[in-house]
């Protein structure tokens, strides 16, 4: 643990800023889009518009694993979490601060619109819990699976060891996640089946790794720039 911390004071001396917003800013979007389900017309489909930011996590522990190894990815996700767990705490404030959100003002329907806001921003105690617990997992998943296969190929190849690392580990770390949170939130709180469970945490996984797929070749220049950086300041 005490590598682990070093490595991560090392890291934030040369990570890119705009790679730590990216990530605290995706870890608060996702929860905060998961209240919105999408409607894909497939009964045993269920996935959340919080799709749209959890690949830019995995993302990001990928490109901190491959240039910073494991321990300090790691402990970088549980510092975002942490910043996640307060943006959190300030909304659920907010939430019960008295006053009318903008949206709520239509005629008739003001205190109603006004509470579901509250209550969406506010969150909900277990599934806070289940999303930070099911983060935390897959973070260590992620990095710890992407550092091992990064064993098995050129710790400094070209692409195509950083996309096997990266596709690899983000669909498993994804699953994780999301079967993690099915256990914890779906199945107990909301009754799902085991096979709801499983077939949610892998369709997530499968549309999360295409994310990864598009996105990849940026993830590689900036781990490419990042490595670069690192080597100029060994050198001076």
């Amino acid at each position: 643990m005490k590598n682990a911390v070093s490595e991560f004071r090392s890291m934030m001396r040369t990570v890119p800023p705009i790679l730590v917003a990216l990530s605290i800013m995706a870890i608060v979007g996702m929860n905060l889009l998961a209240n919105k389900s999408i409607n894909t017309g497939v009964e045993w489909l269920a996935l959340d518009c919080g799709i749209l930011f959890s690949w830019l996590c995995f993302l990001s522990f990928d490109i901190l694993t491959q240039c910073y190894g494991p321990g300090a990815s790691t402990v970088f996700s549980f510092l975002v979490l942490g910043l996640n767990l307060f943006m959190s705490l300030m909304f659920f404030i907010a939430s019960r601060i008295p006053g009318v959100w903008g949206e709520s003002f239509v005629e008739g329907s003001e205190e109603v619109i006004n509470g579901a806001l509250n209550n969406t921003f506010g969150g909900t105690w277990f599934i806070i819990l289940g999303s930070s617990v099911a983060f935390a997992v897959s973070a260590v998943v992620n990095n710890y699976v992407n550092a091992g296969i990064g064993k098995l190929v050129a710790k400094k190849g070209g692409f195509g060891a950083f996309a096997l690392r990266s596709y690899v580990s983000t669909f498993v770390g994804q699953f994780v996640d999301n079967m993690v949170f099915a256990l914890l939130v779906s199945r107990v709180f909301f009754g799902w089946t085991m096979l709801q469970c499983t077939t949610c945490a892998l369709t997530g996984a499968i549309l999360e790794l295409v994310f990864e797929i598009v996105f990849s070749p940026f993830g590689f220049r900036v781990a490419l720039r990042i490595r670069r950086r690192n080597e100029e300041a060994g050198a001076a």
